[in-house]
């Protein structure tokens, strides 16, 4: 008997060290990965409240602060609930290479136990929601001061419907970009091209804000922007190392280059502004620093720290120009350079990717049978086609939200300040 039991335990034993030994298949929930999405879900949520509301709250007069920060608030509201009804299954349901089903709608089918890879597709929901609220959020920067609340709402609505959606499904749901191998990691197409590029069509329908651009009021608050600023650099961690989807070698690598890119555009932005005008900003190392992080974003994933170092270089030289293209010479009044720094950046870093993804710049390799040229071709089809689609898509949305609702605020309201005329609520009540 003591024999038998013996040989029973070591049977026992020998069982678990098998079961043990083994990583769990991509079937099974891993408990690693997803307290790392939770939190990561947090950084990426915490960008947009408070990061980005103080970030453009700083940079608006002081009439017209509580506005953005509505519009940002609101945003993520909205987004929220959409995501929830559509949005979500429109991105990552199967579907047509072009746009996923409905087979999601209201998590339809998703039951608490349900698995995306191995973190709960809840998690996986909630993570992707919230790159869902920053991107129209992103878009408030370029038409404040001189929006109505309530086509705020109604655009934001629809683009996420008719731009976002689509983009997001081409790219990360299975669609057609994905199948021929973009390389998004972290969202240089989804979200910054789309919300780039959208900010642009809106404001030249809209309109300048009064007196642009011989008229042009300070930032209100530098030092709440540079609050907002800092928040968005913790934030991005989550954003790019988030995307892993795991917590392992790419995700640390990712929050590595995302850092030094950051860090590298804020310097060069320094550096430009103390050789143009004799001293250096804050306001301007933060936008630097938002460019560098654009930028390195869909790169985020597959390159190394040469390649983090060089495209935040990149990043900050061709941003800063890409701002005073904008600003100065084309007078197109992009209030918060919404373009110039995240489509410009997002678009910039998409094709950078081809070439700092290499061995040769410490990169995690091409796809087998890519060369740099034909990964180029691929990142530059995804560009086009994510702009080309974001302008076409939105300038149909804001000529319909135009008919609808209106665009631009009363003069007589522009001249109060949006906080009073449209939210009867000052900020600074002195």
């Amino acid at each position: 008997m003591s024999v038998h039991k013996y040989r029973c335990g070591g049977a026992l034993l020998a069982l678990a060290t098998i079961l043990f030994a083994f990583p769990a298949s991509a079937q099974e929930l891993s408990g690693a990965n997803t307290a790392w999405i939770l939190t990561s879900t947090a950084l990426v949520l915490f960008m947009t409240l408070p990061g980005l509301a103080l970030f453009y709250g700083g940079l608006v007069q002081s009439k017209n602060v509580l506005s953005v920060l509505m519009h940002c608030f609101a945003i993520a509201c909205l987004a929220s609930v959409l995501w929830l009804v559509v949005v979500y299954s429109l991105a990552f349901d199967e579907g047509s290479s072009l746009v996923g089903g409905l087979g999601k709608v209201m998590l339809s089918g998703v039951s608490f136990d349900a698995l995306s890879g191995d973190i709960p597709e809840s998690v996986f929901f909630m993570f992707q929601m919230t790159f869902a609220i920053i991107t129209p959020a992103l878009i408030v920067g370029a038409y404040v001061e001189r929006i109505k609340f309530s086509a705020v709402m109604l655009i934001s609505a629809l683009w996420l419907i008719v731009v976002y959606a689509p983009v997001c499904h081409w790219v990360w749901g299975g669609g057609w970009l994905a199948e021929m191998g973009v390389m998004d990691f972290a969202g240089g197409l989804v979200v910054h091209a789309t919300a780039g590029t959208s900010a642009v069509v809106i404001v030249l329908i809209l309109g300048p804000r009064a007196g642009y651009p011989t008229q042009l009021h300070p930032p209100h608050s530098p030092s709440m922007t540079m609050i907002g600023a800092s928040m968005l650099w913790v934030g991005w961690f989550g954003f790019n190392a988030g995307s892993a989807l795991a917590a392992d070698g790419s995700a640390g690598m990712a929050m590595a280059v995302t850092h030094i890119s950051a860090a590298t555009a804020s310097l060069v932005w320094i550096v430009i502004e103390w050789m143009k005008f004799g001293k250096p900003s804050l306001v301007g190392v933060v936008t630097g620093m938002v460019a560098g992080l654009a930028t390195i974003t869909p790169a985020s994933g597959f390159v190394g720290p040469i390649g983090g170092l060089c495209i935040g270089l990149i990043g900050g030289l061709v941003c800063y120009w890409a701002v005073g293209l904008v600003k100065e010479k084309l007078k197109i009044d992009d209030s918060l350079d919404v373009f110039a720094v995240h489509g410009v950046g997002g678009i910039l870093g998409t094709l950078a990717a081809a070439v700092f993804v290499t061995d040769g710049f410490g990169g995690a390799g091409l796809a087998d049978g890519m060369t740099v040229g034909s990964q180029l071709g691929v990142q530059a089809t995804g560009v086009v086609a994510t702009v080309a689609w974001s302008a076409i898509a939105t300038m149909v949305i804001v000529f319909v939200v135009k008919a609808i609702c209106g665009l631009r605020v009363a003069d007589d309201e522009m001249e109060i300040g949006l906080d009073l005329s449209y939210h009867g609520e000052r900020d600074y009540n002195l």
